[in-house]
């Protein structure tokens, strides 16, 4: 537990970083009992440290939670209204560990802002399999660390086997068997997405549920083979093996040759090497690179955006047309304003591990707050990846409309970048 005196200090830097702390505590005093306007709106300035009464809290506090959520615990003064909560994190759910490996998920029972989009993440020992499966929803996926193997069928029947690495990509649409399996030396941890809220790890066809759960009589005339040859399958926990461990397999074409019995491997493409693809916007601030059906063609309903932002850099403001956006942080801090509409704004900080979201044609930005490169996804249930840049819009429309609605000046709006970049500087 992080001791109070040490959080309220990690709180004061974080804020003062921000350029949300005044000068010293006795002209903040001072100007908190003052009014002030901010964009147009007179209101009372709240010092942002404990010492102002407003903003002292004297009960009982999560302090190390604090710490990380400076803009949740003091909130920006342009923040304004409810806005329903779009941060969570996988830190804050349960995992599922088992011999073999271990998977947590948030979905909309954890985050009910999350309508469109389940996430899971897992972790695979070497050797560790998640057992031959499929699912009611398409399965996207990105590699996080370490090497993993990929097996499945395409509609035609036809195998499939390929290992994944650190960056890589999968897709498996609804309905595809597959498994994955841990290589060596580390195994492997990925984050799987899924196209449907409601998605739960504890609701996937698994094959040892199914034959347990089928009558052994019929699974015999099934498989033509004696009902003797079926009792392996009584050692199986009766809701089926999910992970379990096993040997690291052998070499990748010993099992592609055997997967194949008799038949061409398929031509579809499961895996999509995305560090190994040219930035599809980059610059001195950062970089995106945007994977879709248009050049994953069996993505059919998940694109995404993998950004990386240099210290102080913006995700410039912004806005989805066509799908919610569900974010999900992998390095550094940042923090993002969600726009809601009718007055309403919220503020929240993001650090790894954790999930964003943001409902579609709501503005926001992300914002790089920390030292260190800010790394994260965006993530869409849809075909292919569109965003609109706040910038691009008003410099492309008479500049006297957009100074008739918002008083600047024409030296202010000739300076405002002229086109959707995407990532812009500190």
């Amino acid at each position: 537990m992080v001791k109070r005196d040490v959080a309220i200090n990690i709180l004061r830097e974080t804020l003062s970083r921000r350029h949300l702390v005044g000068a010293g505590t006795a002209v903040a005093t001072a100007a908190a009992l003052a009014p002030t306007t901010v964009f147009g709106q007179s209101r009372q300035t709240i010092m942002t440290g404990e010492a102002n009464s407003s903003a002292a809290d004297m009960g009982p506090e999560n302090n190390a939670m604090k710490s990380i959520n400076a803009d949740g615990f003091m909130p920006p003064p342009t923040d304004h209204g409810s806005v329903p909560q779009f941060w969570h994190s996988f830190s804050a759910v349960h995992r599922r560990v088992q011999d073999g490996g271990w998977a947590r998920q948030v979905n909309v029972e954890d985050f009910p802002i999350s309508t469109e989009i389940a996430g899971v993440n897992m972790k695979l020992n070497a050797g560790g399999i998640r057992e031959l499966h499929w699912h009611a929803a398409n399965e996207w996926s990105l590699m996080l660390s370490g090497n993993c193997r990929l097996t499945a069928i395409d509609l035609d029947g036809k195998s499939y086997v390929a290992d994944v690495a650190q960056g890589d990509l999968w897709y498996f649409p609804t309905g595809i068997p597959h498994s994955l399996q841990g290589l060596g030396p580390e195994g492997c941890e990925f984050l799987l997405v899924f196209d449907d809220g409601r998605f739960s790890e504890d609701n996937t066809t698994l094959i040892s549920d199914w034959a347990i759960h089928t009558p052994p009589e019929v699974l015999a005339k099934n498989w033509n083979a004696p009902q003797s040859a079926l009792e392996p399958l009584r050692s199986i926990p009766r809701e089926g093996k999910y992970i379990f461990q096993a040997p690291v397999p052998g070499s990748l074409a010993s099992d592609q040759q055997a997967a194949a019995n008799g038949r061409p491997a398929t031509p579809i493409k499961f895996q999509f090497a995305m560090q190994g693809m040219p930035p599809t916007k980059s610059g001195r601030n950062g970089e995106v690179r945007i994977v879709d059906s248009t050049n994953f063609p069996i993505s059919t309903n998940i694109a995404m955006a993998h950004v990386r932002l240099k210290p102080g850099g913006l995700r410039e403001l912004h806005w989805h047309p066509n799908a919610d956006e569900w974010q999900y942080y992998l390095q550094g801090s940042g923090r993002m304003t969600l726009f809601h509409n009718k007055s309403e704004a919220s503020t929240a900080d993001f650090n790894p591990g954790d999930v964003g979201y943001v409902p579609k044609t709501l503005g926001h930005y992300i914002e790089n707050t920390g030292t260190d490169d800010l790394v994260f996804l965006e993530m869409f249930k849809a075909p292919k990846y569109e965003d609109l840049s706040l910038n691009d819009w008003m410099t492309h429309i008479p500049p006297e409309l957009v100074m008739q609605h918002l008083g600047i000046s024409a030296e202010t709006l000739g300076n405002i970048p002229k086109a959707n970049l995407a990532v812009l500087p500190a």
